[in-house]
This record gives structure tokens, sequence and C-alpha cells, in this order.
């Protein structure tokens, strides 16, 4: 469970990538919710949750998106290791990049509060511990997510890598995502017509580094995730679209689903 909760942060994080775009893909009033199956010794157990919100606020001078993050255990397991991480950003809606970012962490005993503010003038990043000097177009880990759904994908061929970079703690982070290409995922919804990305995972206790990571996106307007897999140092981990609310465009549906599947408890 220690392992499916350092998973549950960094899902958080590793939808990401970076492009100069403005935003097409997402309106206020949206919301996503996934479940996260854990696969081991051949069985998928429910472990936990995580969802998405976008809504739009004031904030200094105008008004920006407030994204929101959230990753969960499920409740039956938290006396054995208790998850309830929350990440936000404050997103300037003409410049696609974050001017606010809050990472408030409860993993069993540890806890993490930290607030961190975006000069993109400066290209600096004021936190608790200093100020950073960062790339052009730095991200922060939930305005990542959404900012990779403006991504035109029909730019790229089959291996290209898409470089970005993203802010977390103190340290700017080089990575990529790799296009694949296109094909049909089946869900709880049906068939999806969906576009299939690897991203470079950095290696850890969670995960074995490389490209052990598919995600699914779905191919239209939208670019949400309809599924991740993703192999763990122990076992591997299952996410499914659970819940969608005010999409901005009709999903990419090829077949819709009439019997719901679940994993096993």
């Amino acid at each position: 469970m220690k392992k499916l909760s350092r998973w549950l942060s960094v899902f958080l994080i590793m939808l990401s990538l970076s492009a100069n775009a403005q935003n097409h893909a997402f309106q206020p009033g949206e919301k996503i919710t996934y479940s996260v199956a854990y696969h081991v010794i051949g069985v998928y157990v429910n472990a936990g949750t995580a969802s998405f919100t976008t809504a739009k606020v004031n904030y200094g001078d105008g008004e920006v998106y407030h994204f929101v993050g959230e990753g969960a255990t499920n409740t039956r397991y938290d006396w054995i290791f208790k998850v309830r991480d929350r990440y936000e950003s404050y997103f300037d809606a003409n410049t696609m990049q974050p001017v606010k970012a809050i990472r408030n962490v409860s993993e069993g005993k540890y806890k993490k509060y930290e607030e961190v503010s975006f000069d993109t003038q400066a290209n600096t990043v004021v936190t608790p511990k200093g100020v950073y000097k960062v790339p052009a177009n730095i991200q922060d880990v939930i305005s990542t997510v959404y900012y990779a759904r403006n991504i035109d994908y029909s730019k790229y061929k089959k291996g290209d890598k898409i470089p970005f970079n993203m802010f977390l703690g103190s340290t700017v982070y080089n990575i990529y995502i790799k296009y694949v290409g296109k094909e049909t995922v089946k869900t709880k919804y049906g068939i999806f017509n969906a576009i299939k990305l690897q991203p470079l995972l950095l290696k850890g206790d969670t995960f074995k580094g490389g490209e052990g990571m598919t995600v699914w996106v779905t191919d239209d307007n939208n670019h949400i995730p309809v599924r991740i897999e993703s192999e763990l140092s122990v076992g591997s981990i299952k996410v499914d679209l659970k819940q969608y609310e005010n999409l901005k465009y009709p999903l990419a549906l090829v077949q819709k689903k009439q019997r719901i599947d679940t994993f096993n408890d």
C-alpha cells in the first residue's frame, strides 16, 4: 500500500507534456474521476481514486483557471496506509502558464504542505526554500495535465518524443513523452478511438524507470486519458476513466457499452 500511495501522487504528475498552445480542450465546470487498481498475484484490487476539476476564479487583476487534482486510497485500506493528496494550480488563461501552485500531501504519517508562485516574466519560481531560475514555459504538477490536452498530436509521427519541463519541490524535471500512434481501447463506457502515449518515467522506489507507462487519451478535442497502465517495482497499476462531467466536446466513442465492469475487491 505504501508503494501504491506513492503511485497515486506520481499519477497526478505523469500525465504531463509541454508545447506552445492556446486552450481549446477544456472548460470551467469539468470534472473527471478515475479508478485506480493495483495488480498483484493475478488479482486487481480497487485501491483508490484520482480526480481532476476545473473552475475559473478571480486572481490578482484578472481571471485564472483553478485546477485541482486529488488522489486517495480506498477507505477500506486506510487502516493500512491512508492517502489524501491534493494538488492545486492557478493557471493564466491567456499565457497558458501557472501563477501559483499548492501541494498538500498526506500519506500515512508523512505530511507536506507547500505553496509556490511563478514569475513568468523573470522565469523564476518562489518557494519556501528560496527562488529558483526555471526555463520558459515551465509548468507545475497539475497545470501540465491541462496544458498537455491542447497538444496537436497530428503533427507527430510514431516514435516522436515530445519534451516538457515541470517544477516540483525544488527541481526542474526535463522529461519526454513518446507518441506511439492511434488505436482503439475498451473501457467501462465502451470502445474509444485513442491516442497512445508513453512518458519517460524516472527510476525510483515505485517505478522501474524508462517507458514502462502507457497512456491512452481520447482522439478528440478533449484529449482526456481513458486508461493508464504502468509497471511498478512490485506488481502493476491500471487506471480507468470512472466518471466525467461537463466536457467541452463529445467523447470519441466508437461503441457504447451497456455492462459496467468493476475491479475485484
